[in-house]
C-alpha cells in the first residue's frame, strides 16, 4: 500500500469520531451520526413490457442486495432480473458500455426506482430511507465538476451537503484530499485539473461522510498508471475496513486488479459472478488453449497429434500453440515426451484463464 495514503480510519465504518481532529487524520474529522436503517426494502412495480416474464422474490441479504431488480424505460429494458448480494470488501463489476451499470448504480443510491424488485443497502430502501442514503458515498460517471471552484472548495461543498458541522468542514475536505493526493493543489481551480485529476476529486468528495458504502462507476478512467495502482490501493484499505466497496469498470485489466470477487453484466443481465479465475472453470467444456516453447517445434507437435491429447495445434517459430480438453492430462504427459524426444521445454503457458477470455465466452459464448 503506498505511503501517501493516510492510515485506516478506527471505529465503525458508518460516522466518524466527533470534534476537531487532535492527531493525524485516521478518518474524516466529523460527520453527523447516522441512525441504524430501519424498514424492510421496498421497490414499486412500475410495470413491464410485453412479454416480459413474471416477478419472482428472491430474498437475498448482504450489505448491498438486489433482488430480480429489473429497470425498464418505456419498451427498453435496461436491466433485466438481477439478483446478487455482497458485504464488505471490493466488488468489481464488469461489462460493457451499455451494459447496465450507470443504470444499477443509480437505483443502489437511490437516485432510481427499479421497475421491478428490490434493492436494499445496509438493510433499507436507499429511494426511502434518507439515513441510508447518508451512509453512501457514490462517484459518478458524468464528469460534472465546478470547474470554478478549487478543489477544496468542491470538496466542501459535498461535506456541507452531507450535513457535516461548517467549522468542521475544512479539515474535513483537506481529509478527503489527502486520501487520493490531491492536498497539494487544494486551492486549484478543478477546471485546471487533468482528466486524472478530476477522477480523484470526485473521489474525494465522495468520501466526506465517511460511507459504510462506496459506489464507484468507471472511476479509474483517465488516472496513469501510479495513481491507478494508489487509487486501488485506496479502495482496498477501505474494504479492509469494513465497507462495501462496489466498483464498475470495461477495462479487463482494471478489473483483475481489483481483486477477485467479480460481477459480469451484459445487456442489462447479471451473466456470472464469482473469482475470474473459478468462472473459467465454467468452461471446462470447451478446450483450452496452452502456448508450449520448445527448442524443436515441429519434432514436439508431431509427437502431441499422435497422442491424442490436442484437439488443434497451430506451429509458430519457436512454439507450439494447442488446445485440450483435459489440461491435466497434457501437463502429465509433457515432460516425459520431452525427454524421450530429447528437445527442451522452455515454456509452458495458458493462453485463456485471463480475464478477457473469460469476458468473452460467458457475454458472447465463444
Amino acid at each position: 500500500m503506498s505511503s501517501e495514503i493516510a492510515p485506516p480510519p478506527s471505529g465503525p465504518p458508518v460516522g466518524p469520531p466527533s470534534g476537531p481532529p487532535t492527531g493525524p487524520a485516521t478518518g474524516p474529522p466529523t460527520a453527523p451520526p447516522t441512525a441504524p436503517p430501519t424498514g424492510p426494502p421496498v421497490g414499486p412495480p412500475l410495470g413491464a413490457p410485453a412479454g416480459y416474464p413474471p416477478f419472482i422474490a428472491a430474498p437475498l441479504t448482504g450489505m448491498i442486495a438486489v433482488n430480480n431488480v429489473s429497470k425498464f424505460f418505456g419498451s427498453v429494458v435496461a436491466v433485466s432480473d438481477v439478483s446478487f448480494a455482497i458485504d464488505a470488501g471490493v466488488t468489481a463489476l464488469l461489462g460493457p458500455n451499455g451494459a447496465g451499470k450507470s443504470t444499477l448504480f443509480r437505483m443502489l443510491c437511490g437516485l432510481t426506482p427499479p421497475s421491478r424488485g428490490d434493492v436494499s443497502v445496509l438493510g433499507a430502501n436507499p429511494r426511502t430511507d434518507r439515513d441510508v442514503r447518508g451512509a453512501i458515498g457514490l462517484v459518478p460517471q458524468q464528469d460534472a465538476l465546478f470547474d470554478q471552484l478549487s478543489a477544496m472548495d468542491f470538496v466542501s461543498i459535498a461535506a456541507e451537503s452531507h450535513g457535516i458541522d461548517r467549522a468542521s468542514v475544512p479539515a474535513v475536505a483537506e481529509w478527503a484530499l489527502e486520501q487520493v493526493d490531491l492536498a497539494d493543489v487544494g486551492a486549484k481551480p478543478v477546471g485546471q485539473f487533468s482528466k486524472g485529476m478530476r477522477q480523484r476529486a470526485k473521489v474525494a468528495a465522495a468520501l466526506v461522510n465517511d460511507p459504510a458504502v462506496l459506489i464507484l462507476d468507471e472511476p479509474l478512467t483517465g488516472l496513469d498508471p501510479v495513481q491507478r495502482r494508489r487509487m486501488i490501493a485506496l479502495f482496498h484499505r477501505l474494504g479492509d475496513e469494513g465497507r462495501c466497496v462496489l466498483v464498475s469498470s470495461h477495462v479487463l485489466d482494471e478489473v483483475a486488479r481489483l481483486g477477485s470477487n467479480v460481477l459480469v453484466v451484459a445487456q442489462g443481465r447479471l451473466v456470472a459472478r464469482g473469482d475470474y479465475r473459478d468462472l473459467r472453470g465454467l468452461m471446462d467444456d470447451r478446450p483450452h488453449r496452452i502456448r508450449l516453447g520448445v527448442s524443436d517445434p515441429r519434432r514436439l507437435a508431431t509427437s502431441l497429434v499422435g497422442s491424442g491429447l490436442v484437439s488443434a495445434l497451430t506451429l509458430e517459430h519457436d512454439h507450439v500453440v494447442v488446445d485440450t480438453l483435459d489440461v491435466n492430462a497434457l501437463g502429465r504427459a509433457l515432460a516425459p515426451m520431452a525427454v524421450e524426444l530429447g528437445v527442451r521445454l522452455t515454456e509452458v503457458s495458458p493462453l485463456d484463464d485471463d480475464l478477457e477470455s473469460v469476458f468473452r465466452y460467458l457475454v458472447e459464448g465463444r
